[in-house]
């Protein structure tokens, strides 16, 4: 469904009373437009448009552009286009992660964290002074913000690990105020909190009515109870807790519940409806058209995904990195400024084991011929991405012999294409993760369970007529099944910004000697990498893979360094530990 004119109107009303200019101090972060103050909460209406404005700068090109960097590329999934030049991420795919890195910048996720902490700092006055702003009202705008900002802190915990957190918000030029990092336990668990809180309050899924872009464009239930199953999940993988991985079993399975009743409501199939599928996926051959093609978004099996409308709002990030670099006051290039690795070329029945260099295990794998350009071809050391950027509807058949010619006929200037935060198939995959930890042994029913997630998830994609479907007789330890779970994930996710962040947690998993409750810089020692995950993550080299794996030896080499600017402005920063803070080289 399109996106209609009411969030553009109230979007760029609530953009133009905050001030869209990027800054990079997190200690400049706040709006300098006097407007925002006490004046101003007067109605419904104002802390609507506020409110919605945290959500239009989550579409900002930064944003976009980090979920992917931050996310994906140093992940086995991306390399540079060779065509494109550009040193910060060739220091980022070389492990020479300097502190002057623009990618190291953390001030859109901080502008959004601000302006939710506005909202949550004003709404509550605005019930004393406007009738029509009920208590109902306030408590659905909280649960929003609260999850929003739980959003951005989970971010900027898996990118950097140690961060400046702060419920108080900055609202004028005179409002200083330099913040230590906080350790991730407490971060996290703030998060939490805030989070069982916004579960009770925020709307459920349809709430906004049948068809509302709504529904899937500002958080819900389903939402709120994804992010919450992610956060466990992590935390869980750091810890070894197996409390959190029941949790995220949990919040998982409410997920899964919600969207099933919901499924079952508005295709009326009522109590004699088919018990047997609670997940409702849409086939193989359709699957990748109706999430990422050239359409409105808002799949059935979507959660949460940023809308963009191609008019007031275009998603430069995906367009540049992924189709074409370049801006409409300069000529564009017709090349992208990321790629597929050499991984996506082509397919590897033991694909799903430590002796693959390839992601797919299939041929009859839809996902394999229409998530890369022109696959088939051992010789390409990389491809251009299709998913969430093919400029046609088509899908390519599982028969087919060579894949899809790269076309360039999609418009540059209007690119709607919306970013998908969760979906259906990143929570089962999160679940299948989460019950391989909790199995004691290789006979444990838990890895049946998981194993059974993985496979609807994989099916769906495979083409009907497929014989080499996942057996479990194939995967029959934990050792096993976790491998699987990694590989389906990145089959399904691949390109999603989801990548990296599995490939951590893969490795934290591994370690011994993590301790979340205290920051990197009070350690002068840490714990050594997986080195299995870093097997992973070289595989895409075509050279120097073993360089890169020699930088990466301990933990803190997981995260981004703290800006050099940042550091600058705050004192109280600590840079990551293994960084100079000079613009030659990190601590080896």
């Amino acid at each position: 469904m399109k996106v209609n004119n009411k969030i553009k109107t109230i979007a760029v009303a609530a953009l133009a009373v905050l001030g869209m200019s990027s800054c990079n101090d997190f200690l400049t972060i706040y709006p300098t437009d006097k407007t925002i103050g006490q004046e101003f909460w007067k109605t419904k209406d104002d802390v609507e448009r506020m409110a919605t404005g945290a959500y239009a700068n989550m579409l900002s090109s930064g944003i976009q552009r980090r979920a992917i960097i931050w996310g994906a590329y140093r992940s086995d999934e991306l390399v540079k286009n060779k065509l494109y030049d550009n040193t910060d991420l060739d220091n980022i795919s070389a492990v020479n992660m300097l502190p002057i890195n623009g990618y190291n910048s953390w001030g859109d996720f901080y502008s959004v964290i601000n302006r939710c902490n506005i909202v949550l700092n004003h709404a509550k006055d605005v019930m004393e002074i406007d009738p029509e702003f009920t208590q109902g009202d306030y408590t659905t705008v909280r649960a929003q913000m609260l999850a929003l900002r739980s959003l951005c802190y989970f971010y900027l915990v898996r990118t950097f690990r140690d961060v400046p957190y702060t419920t108080k918000s900055y609202e004028s030029d005179d409002m200083t105020e330099m913040l230590p990092q906080t350790n991730p336990d407490s971060v996290l668990q703030c998060c939490i909190a805030d989070l069982e809180e916004s579960e009770k309050y925020i709307l459920k899924t349809g709430a906004y009515g049948n068809g509302s872009w709504k529904n899937k464009g500002y958080f819900t239930r389903d939402a709120v109870n994804a992010l919450m199953a992610d956060i466990y999940l992590w935390r869980a993988s750091m810890t070894h807790n197996a409390a959190d991985y029941q949790k995220c079993v949990e919040y998982c399975d409410k997920v899964i519940s919600a969207k099933d009743q919901y499924y079952r409501e508005y295709h009326n199939m009522g109590a004699s409806g088919d018990k047997s599928d609670i997940y409702h996926l849409t086939s193989g051959s359709m699957a990748g058209l109706l999430l990422f093609g050239y359409t409105d978004g808002n799949a059935q099996e979507s959660i949460l995904e940023w809308q963009y409308d191609g008019t007031s709002n275009w998603n430069w990030g995906i367009e540049n990195l992924y189709y074409m670099t370049g801006d409409k006051a300069n000529d564009h290039k017709t090349y992208s400024e990321v790629q597929a690795s050499s991984i996506f070329n082509m397919y590897d029945e033991n694909a799903n084991t430590d002796n693959s260099n390839k992601v797919y295990h299939s041929k009859n794998d839809y996902r394999f011929w229409n998530n890369c350009y022109e696959v088939g071809s051992e010789e390409a050391s990389a491809l251009y991405i299709r998913k969430m950027i093919g400029s046609h509807s088509g899908t390519i058949s599982v028969l087919s012999t060579a894949g899809a010619d790269r076309t360039t006929t999609r418009s540059f200037s209007d690119f709607r294409q919306n970013w998908i935060v969760y979906r259906l198939t990143d929570v089962m995959l999160m679940k299948a993760e989460a019950l391989v930890q909790l199995a004691s042994s290789d006979e444990d029913a838990n890895l049946t369970k998981a194993f059974n997630l993985v496979q609807v998830v994989n099916k769906r994609s495979m083409s009907t007529t497929a014989t080499d479907t996942l057996k479990v007789s194939d995967f029959k330890t934990v050792a096993d099944m976790e491998k699987l779970v990694l590989a389906e994930r990145e089959r399904e996710l691949c390109f999603e910004g989801k990548r990296w962040f599995d490939l951590v947690r893969y490795c934290y998993r591994h370690m011994e000697g993590v301790d979340i409750k205290k920051k990197m810089a009070e350690s002068t020692s840490w714990p050594s990498l997986y080195s299995p995950m870093l097997k992973l993550v070289t595989r895409k080299y075509e050279s120097g893979g073993d360089a890169v794996s020699y930088k990466m030896k301990s933990e803190p080499f997981l995260y981004f360094p703290i800006q050099r600017s940042e550091i600058k402005v705050n004192k109280l920063l600590v840079q990551n530990p293994v960084y100079f803070d000079k613009e030659t080289t990190s601590k080896n």
